[in-house]
């Protein structure tokens, strides 16, 4: 079934919010293609190319631009490099509007005609480990993500660039209270899995039905008021002299896991 995409041709995007009243800068070819493919002339205000530079997936990029009536301006590499913090742009940049959140509602819709997946995250600090569970989350089908509004990362150029457009396709949910949040989950019908040492080995993990798996902070997992919350939690065994794997790589471990489990569907 194709899913609604709750974040595309919607309003509130075009609308200030309290966190952010200026353009976000997108770049890098895959995640500004993206960007285009989704956007439109009321999100994207502009497209940036690094001058003399006429390869043919810029030349793409710039003439879908055109298309949508996106001033495209041409600019010295180094003002790319700095408008970008000196990350890998490949010559095209998009400035926009911010990228919006939806609410937990949205996400119910996002997975109407079938049970829900969800997956929350427990104060996740860095922008790369976002942008990358974002980017498995859309290649297994997970109907949201819901993070917390305060003490964890947003929605930023960063985490655009690392999810090479996953951004646009996976909603995200940002609440002020994730134990509250739980709660209604739970009442909603979902059964919440985290992670911990002594959990059930995640191969044997059934995540079929309604669902939502918490993971923790990179460095202190889950808090501990939200660890009383979860139903059941899963652990991943290991075997090397590390006992401790990158938040994004166990999130991507378990969430295929859940893929798989219910079908691969």
């Amino acid at each position: 079934m194709a899913k609604s995409n709750p974040r595309k041709n919607d309003p509130r995007r075009d609308q200030p919010t309290d966190e952010a009243h200026q353009d976000e800068f997108v770049f890098g070819r895959h995640a500004v293609e993206e960007a285009l493919r989704e956007g439109s002339n009321k999100t994207i205000n502009k497209l940036f190319v690094q001058k003399d530079l006429n390869s043919d997936p810029v030349r793409v990029i710039v003439d879908k631009a055109k298309k949508q009536k996106i001033l495209v301006s041409q600019v010295p590499k180094v003002k790319l490099d700095l408008l970008t913090d000196g990350g890998n742009h490949q010559g095209v940049m998009v400035a926009m509007a911010p990228y919006a959140y939806v609410t937990i509602d949205d996400l119910f819709d996002h997975a109407s005609g079938h049970d829900p997946f969800f997956v929350i995250l427990d104060n996740l600090e860095d922008p790369q480990n976002l942008g990358s569970i974002l980017r498995t989350a859309d290649a297994v089908g997970v109907d949201g993500i819901i993070i917390p509004k305060h003490r964890a990362v947003g929605l930023t150029s960063t985490v655009a660039k690392v999810s090479t457009g996953a951004i646009e396709h996976v909603p995200v949910a940002r609440v002020t209270n994730l134990a509250q949040t739980i709660k209604t989950l739970k009442e909603r019908g979902l059964w919440i899995f985290g992670t911990a040492m002594d959990g059930q080995d995640f191969r044997q993990w059934n995540a079929k039905g309604k669902v939502a798996l918490v993971i923790g902070n990179e460095g202190k997992g889950i808090s501990p008021g939200l660890a009383k919350l979860m139903d059941a939690t899963l652990t991943i065994p290991m075997v090397g002299h590390v006992q401790s794997l990158n938040a994004s790589v166990a999130a991507g471990i378990l969430m295929y896991q859940g893929f798989t489990s219910r079908g691969g569907k």
